[in-house]
């Protein structure tokens, strides 16, 4: 079928009428609401299992989560959530979910919570004297290197690209030569 400009031009307006009329040109709201859940507060988040970035509507009350779903406005998943996903509540809502940092001693065989403090502190000194420990300023011949080969990192990809740019950089920064990253695609 061969179109004249004037042809193009009619269709063209036509259509665009038409889109315009019957609403499908504006932004689509959520109308998945069930009416058991208007006394919830819904908050549009993104899943942390994979680098998929899936859209999920989290329902709370009271500061507990009593419903997720997937959002339908989401392009990525369209409302629909994988099985890990769709079983976020139960991890969120666990008894046995872990809130605060757990140390276990060397030899010791029970752990014991620690306050965030210690833990962080704990964690950057034994980095710091690690990297200390293992500097290498110069290689085999004699070229400047300034780098660790005794830590690595492995990213997750529950981080966001902003994120991935600041957590190597800062690696970077430290000397570490062994940066990773998986995704679970």
């Amino acid at each position: 079928m061969r179109l004249t400009r004037r042809q193009f031009l009619k269709l063209g307006g036509t259509t665009s009428a038409w889109l315009a009329m019957t609403g499908s040109m504006t932004p689509t709201v959520r109308t998945s609401r069930r009416l058991g859940l208007r006394w919830t507060t819904e908050t549009p988040t993104i899943c942390p299992y994979c680098a998929v970035g899936c859209g999920m509507i989290v329902g709370a009350r009271k500061g507990r989560v009593v419903n997720i779903e997937g959002d339908p406005d989401h392009p990525v998943n369209r409302g629909a959530l994988c099985s890990k996903g769709g079983t976020l509540t139960q991890l969120v809502n666990s008894d046995r979910r872990v809130t605060k940092p757990l140390y276990r001693a060397p030899g010791a065989t029970e752990w014991q919570e620690v306050e965030w403090d210690w833990a962080l502190d704990e964690i950057v000194k034994r980095i710091k004297r690690t990297r200390d420990e293992s500097w290498i300023e110069k290689d085999e011949q004699g070229r400047v290197v300034r780098r660790t080969e005794a830590i690595a990192s492995v990213g997750s990809a529950a981080l966001d690209n902003e994120e991935c740019i600041l957590l190597v950089k800062a690696l970077r920064a430290m000397g570490l030569l062994y940066i990773e990253h998986q995704a679970r695609i």
